[in-house]
């Protein structure tokens, strides 16, 4: 009767192996620090090793968001293209209606001044 326990236990095992593994390896082999063109700046505009509590530019998040607008964008509009016969003209401009709002937010950016690099 025990030996109807064995594959629960197996697989309760290799699931404690296949979630504790991967992180004990992560910890051995990253163990070592970073050199300092690893720890040096990288497309943030600040040191990432200093205070927290820093001023930095906002105009990054803006370019986050403005990232964000076009990747919406563009998940939309090619399902809205294969079915754009079926869906007439309710969808075409519902589809405008969805460009002109991410519209607003593409001014917004422009009137910030996110698209300006100094």
């Amino acid at each position: 009767m025990l030996e109807s326990y064995l594959p629960i236990l197996l697989f309760i095992l290799l699931g404690i192996g296949f979630g504790v593994g991967p992180l004990l390896a992560g910890f051995v082999l990253g163990a070592h620090r970073p050199d300092a063109e690893k720890s040096s700046t990288y497309e943030c505009g600040f040191e990432p090793f200093e205070d927290a509590h820093m001023k930095f530019d906002v105009r990054y998040y803006l370019v986050a968001i403005l990232f964000i607008i076009f990747d919406l964008e563009i998940a939309f509009l090619f399902p809205w293209a294969v079915v754009l016969d079926e869906i007439g003209i309710f969808g075409l401009l519902a589809m405008f209606l969805f460009l002109a709002i991410l519209v607003v937010g593409f001014v917004y950016e422009w009137m910030k001044g996110a698209l300006e690099w100094e």
